[in-house]
């Protein structure tokens, strides 16, 4: 029990390492990182069991690689929680009862933990910024003061004509600063623009998924 406890503490801290390491200079999301953090200590249980049993063996490859026939896409703690149920099922049926309930409260409690925790929220959530404006308006570094005083970061994402050509519909990502005014900030774009269309709106993007 003692070498267990050992190995799930070790398998945790080097998770952890692992998502904080990740996070620099990286987009990831909470749940990402929260799989970081608790599969290499699951992936340890299960070795831990099949350890020198090759029929057991087997079996898990088996069950585990029913996971990739899921119908519909999963975030990372949902197919983290899918292993964590196998391989407590795979301790409670070689007769490993009080390794099975000490590991599952254990990584929900850490699961727990992290979730309501601020790790991996750091989430400054990026935004898509449309703006348009005339087409004799030199609009590059037009708003760049704009955007210093109110994003955190920002890059040009696509810029377009429309309406026969008489508009440029310019597009950003962007990420607003702690506290910063949306409305202030789209109001001070619309008194260069010609106070033609400007949208502040969430990218849209699919289910978080490994």
């Amino acid at each position: 029990m003692g070498n267990f406890c050992a190995a799930t503490i070790t398998a945790l801290v080097c998770g952890f390492i692992i998502a904080v390491t990740g996070m620099v200079k990286n987009k990831c999301s909470k749940s990402y990182l929260i799989t970081l953090v608790l599969l290499p200590a699951i992936v340890e249980l299960v070795i831990i069991l099949v350890n020198g049993n090759i029929g057991t063996g087997i079996a898990v490859a088996g069950a585990f690689s029913l996971v990739r026939f899921r119908s519909a896409p999963g975030r990372g703690q949902e197919i983290t929680s899918i292993f964590l149920a196998m391989a407590v099922g795979l301790a409670t049926g070689m007769g490993y009862l009080g390794i099975a309930v000490l590991f599952a409260v254990f990584i929900a409690l850490i699961n727990l933990i992290l979730n309501v925790s601020s790790f991996g929220g750091r989430e400054m959530e990026e935004r898509v910024l449309k703006i348009s404006v005339p087409e004799n308006l030199d609009f590059e570094e037009k708003f760049d003061d704009i955007f210093e005083k109110y994003l955190e970061s920002y890059s040009y994402k696509e810029v377009k004509t429309a309406n026969m050509g008489s508009l440029y519909k310019i597009s950003l990502d962007v990420i607003m600063k702690q506290g910063a005014s949306a409305k202030e900030m789209m109001d001070e774009i619309r008194t260069r623009n010609g106070n033609l269309e400007v949208a502040l709106m969430r990218p849209v993007s699919s289910i978080e998924a490994l």
